[in-house]
Order: structure tokens, then C-alpha cells, then sequence
């Protein structure tokens, strides 16, 4: 089954996601959000600032979602990540994968995060809290 929907993009905005199309053929709405952790290298934090190149990155975006649309039978593929500042407990990421079939949808999306921290440039930098004297926690 070719994929029929494909849509990549980078926001400043807090994520939301559409509505899913009604595909009769679609039985698996796999919908991952990746939150910020209250911790980063064993200390408290109130966020992370993602950087990224844009153009580069929504390119890199797209070509893991068409190489995931190759690989696995699925019918829409939806990728939005933040930068800017993203609190704790606030999502960064989230994807949404439908197919025919859960196993295809599970495992399109689990494959199609791990190439996005693999080769798509977006980085992350940690706000550290700070205590009363000022000092990182």
C-alpha cells in the first residue's frame, strides 16, 4: 500500500495533532508524544531548548517518514517536533502512524523515532533549575 498522507514540520508552537482522516482501510492510529523529563543527566530541570537547522531538519523529517512509508505498510504518517523552550512535562514530539494493521502501525513508529534522534539535526539543550544561592541544582 503506497501512503497516502505524509506530513513533516517544525513549530514553536505547543503540539497538537489533527484529526485523523476517516480511512475505512485504517485499522491502527499508533499516536506517539515524547514529553520533556523533569531530569536530565541526574539533575532537575525546567526544560529543554530544541535548536535545529529547519530546512535541513523538516528535510531529513521527510525522508525518514517516506523511507518508513517503504518500509512498513502504512497509510499516513504525521511527524511534528518543537523548538524552542519545551517545559518539563510538555511533549517535544509527537508522531502519529495509521495502517491497516497494529503491528505495521507499532512498529512504523517506534522505527521512525529512532532514526529522528539518529539523523535529524535538532538539538537539545537543558535549562537546569537553579537553587535559592543560585547554583545549578
Amino acid at each position: 500500500m503506497a501512503i497516502s498522507v505524509c506530513e513533516v514540520s517544525l513549530t514553536e508552537s505547543a503540539l497538537d495533532l489533527p484529526e485523523a482522516e476517516n480511512d475505512p482501510g485504517a485499522g491502527a492510529v499508533v499516536v506517539f508524544w515524547g514529553a520533556v523529563r523533569a531530569s536530565e543527566e541526574g539533575r532537575e530541570i525546567a526544560g529543554i531548548e530544541y535548536e535545529a537547522h529547519p530546512t535541513m531538519a523538516e528535510h531529513q523529517m521527510r525522508i525518514v517518514a517516506e523511507s518508513a512509508s517503504d518500509k512498513f505498510d502504512v497509510r499516513e504518517i504525521f511527524i511534528r517536533h518543537r523548538i524552542g523552550f519545551v517545559a518539563v512535562a510538555q511533549p517535544s514530539v509527537v508522531v502519529r502512524v495509521t495502517s491497516g494493521h497494529r503491528a505495521a502501525a507499532f512498529a512504523a513508529c517506534q522505527w521512525i523515532m529512532d532514526e529522528l534522534k539518529r539523523v535529524v539535526p535538532i538539538w537539545k539543550h537543558p535549562v537546569f533549575k537553579e537553587n535559592t544561592a543560585g547554583a545549578p541544582v
